[in-house]
């Protein structure tokens, strides 16, 4: 306690000096316990402060760093003679058309898929790998699997067995498929309904009905809701009731892989519904500006549980949410699992290999 507050009389004293020093002196000179640096010739030295009684070096220079980051720059002259404006982020242009950028695209973000109507390859354009035999029977098995144990479970809740319990109907390809393309070392957070997933990795049938009964074979011990699943063997984060919560913590597990240099990346699921919570655009804001590895998977069914997108945002879906935080971003149907395959496998290498976040959207129909 004395500690701390030697530690908030020293932060007070710091503010107070700040309030007493001028903008004057010269780069590199040191004054008061504060660094100056040149910002362009001709403009006062910025000051930052040297260090805070909370805070490391390391976290000073990070500092330093972000205030000159934030500090506007002067107009420059190209070759050409046109004047931009050298702003944080890059160059910008300047115009004397005063135009507004539209809302919205003349035509909707196409949807990638392999095969057609009848269940066919679509051999135009098409860019797949196909898969062996053995990926495509588990792939399959899996989504028939979870149907039945959908069903069962959700009689089960019906005659009051269990207390809740979401399916899965309509949405099997988007979530086996998804972790058919991840390693085991990939780290998934789930929403509510990414069980394809767990029982993918190797979670059996007998966990899973553990876990929804709340019995003693339960490895949450009974603490928490059903569906509520978790596996720290399987690198399966226990699902949050709170909706989109995932999202930002994703973010920080991919930049904690990203430090450590793991060749892993995080996984983090999302319901269209969600895209409606502030941490949805925190998750995404923060792992674009961190360049942090992990995929954001969006599955949109058109109503969340029971509202209608058009009732929810304007935007042409979900996939064009990414482009406003500078990820790259891809639209998929999620009733192709060989379509959802190769996405995801892709944006695991490009999440990866290129140290930067990617946001699939998966359009899927939710059957209740």
């Amino acid at each position: 306690m004395a500690s701390w507050g030697r530690r908030s009389s020293g932060m007070v004293h710091h503010i107070k000096a700040l309030s007493k020093v001028e903008l004057r002196g010269k780069a590199g000179a040191m004054k008061g316990g504060w660094w100056r640096y040149p910002v362009q010739p001709g403009v006062a030295s910025a000051l930052v402060p040297r260090s805070w009684p909370c805070v490391n070096t390391m976290a000073s220079l990070f500092l330093v760093q972000r205030f000159k980051s934030s500090l506007p720059q002067k107009q420059v002259e190209d070759d050409d003679g046109d004047q931009d404006l050298d702003f944080p982020g890059g160059k910008v242009a300047y115009t004397s058309e005063m135009k507004f950028i539209s809302g919205s695209y003349d035509k909707r973000i196409p949807c990638y898929r392999v095969l057609g109507d009848d269940g066919e390859l679509i051999k135009d354009g098409s860019d797949f790998e196909k898969v062996n035999k053995e990926l495509a029977v588990k792939m399959y098995s899996d989504m028939v699997c979870l149907q039945i144990m959908d069903t069962f479970m959700y009689e089960a809740q019906r005659q009051g067995r269990i207390s809740f319990y979401m399916t899965s109907f309509g949405e099997e390809a988007a979530t086996i498929s998804s972790a058919a393309a991840l390693t085991k070392d990939d780290i998934i957070l789930p929403q509510y309904r990414e069980p394809g997933a767990l029982l993918w990795r190797g979670f059996t049938l007998q966990e899973f009905v553990n876990q929804c009964f709340g019995n003693k074979d339960d490895g949450g011990k009974g603490r928490q809701m059903p569906v509520h699943y978790g596996s720290s063997k399987h690198n399966f984060v226990t699902v949050s009731s709170p909706i989109a919560t995932q999202l930002p913590q994703a973010a920080g597990m991919a930049y904690s892989l990203k430090m450590d240099k793991k060749d892993a990346c995080v996984v983090a699921f999302i319901g269209d519904g969600g895209t409606s919570e502030g941490d949805f655009h925190a998750g995404l804001n923060f792992a674009a500006v961190m360049e942090a590895p992990v995929i954001f998977v969006c599955r949109n069914n058109g109503w969340a549980i029971s509202t209608p997108t058009s009732d929810q945002f304007r935007s042409d879906g979900v996939v064009v949410k990414g482009q406003a935080y500078g990820i790259p971003s891809i639209r998929v149907d999620g009733t192709d699992a060989l379509a959802v395959y190769r996405a995801i496998r892709a944006a695991r290498s490009m999440a990866i290999n290129e140290q930067r976040p990617v946001l699939v959207e998966v359009t899927s129909y939710l059957v209740k």
